[in-house]
């Protein structure tokens, strides 16, 4: 086999595994941006390698994109401040009809995307263990590689997040509970009823809202409250729909143009944050439920 054939071969193996590297990194990070760069500096480790000594591919690259990630993870520990505000942000869009997650696909996957607030509650360690154990069944050898500790020590951290995660309410059961808030938030809004607003609404909600321009934060219920009455969700056409698992909408205007996404997060009946799209290029570009030709 000629060097261009080896390395055609490689690159082709490479491949056959970026699809599974992707969910795995994906899980771990909470962004496809973030994901994808890991799994890209993967590849270019992979090309720095000598791929006759790898033995075993699949379990190399696994190896790798998991100590890539373990750096990404510790890196925003030490930088708290990364930013939530990035354009970056990602909004994960699907219909909220309620299906059985077994027979929709993305639902299923908007799910997964809830419990990545879980998962943020971990440390570097533990989420890696937890992930890839539980989510991707690699053993806790491989994990132990990764981390440079024992099989029975990743075993222990992977058990230790468990316990951290159950008590977690899971996404299904609170859905229609989280979805009822926001449809008394929206009639509020519609109605003009500043008191009910308020009551739905946490004393110290964050409303941050991407614009075309950049990020803008309203902070507490009453600047909140007011900024919804003077917004175009008020009467325009939404769509019920799951926003990174959030219960959320997207609003159209009449000629079907999206005007943007909004998303809540409710604690406890209360939304305590509220996080929306306004930015016409990204909204053009996005796959959205309830767009209509026009």
């Amino acid at each position: 086999m000629t060097g261009s054939e080896r390395d055609d071969a490689v690159a082709a193996a490479f491949m056959a595994e970026r699809e599974r590297l992707v969910a795995m990194a994906y899980r771990m990070l909470g962004s496809r941006a973030d994901a994808e760069d890991a799994v890209q500096e993967t590849w270019l480790r992979l090309a720095r390698q000598d791929a006759a000594s790898i033995d075993n591919l699949s379990g190399w690259l696994t190896t790798v994109v998991g100590r890539v990630c373990v750096d990404v993870l510790r890196s925003r520990k030490a930088r708290p401040v990364a930013s939530a505000e990035d354009e970056s942000t990602e909004f994960v869009v699907v219909e909220d009809n309620v299906p059985a997650p077994e027979d929709d696909a993305l639902l299923a996957d908007s799910v997964g995307l809830a419990l990545l607030v879980v998962l943020d509650s971990l440390g570097p360690a533990e989420r890696l263990a937890l992930v890839l154990h539980d989510m991707f069944a690699v053993p806790f050898e491989e994990i132990g590689q990764i981390l440079g500790k024992s099989a029975d020590a990743s075993k222990m951290l992977a058990s230790r997040a468990r316990r951290k995660v159950q008590g977690a309410p899971r996404p299904d059961g609170e859905r229609q509970q989280r979805r009822a808030v926001l449809d008394a938030f929206l009639a509020a809004a519609r109605d003009g009823d500043f008191e009910r607003l308020l009551r739905v609404l946490d004393p110290q909600v964050t409303w941050r809202s991407h614009t075309a321009h950049g990020v803008v934060v309203k902070l507490g219920a009453t600047e909140v409250a007011a900024n919804v009455q003077r917004g175009a969700y008020v009467k325009a056409r939404v769509q019920p729909v799951l926003v990174n698992g959030n219960p959320g909408i997207v609003a159209w205007s009449a000629n079907g143009m999206p005007l943007g996404v909004l998303a809540c997060t409710v604690v406890d009946g209360r939304i305590v944050e509220i996080t929306s799209l306004r930015d016409p290029r990204r909204l053009a570009a996005m796959e959205l439920p309830g767009r209509t030709a026009h």
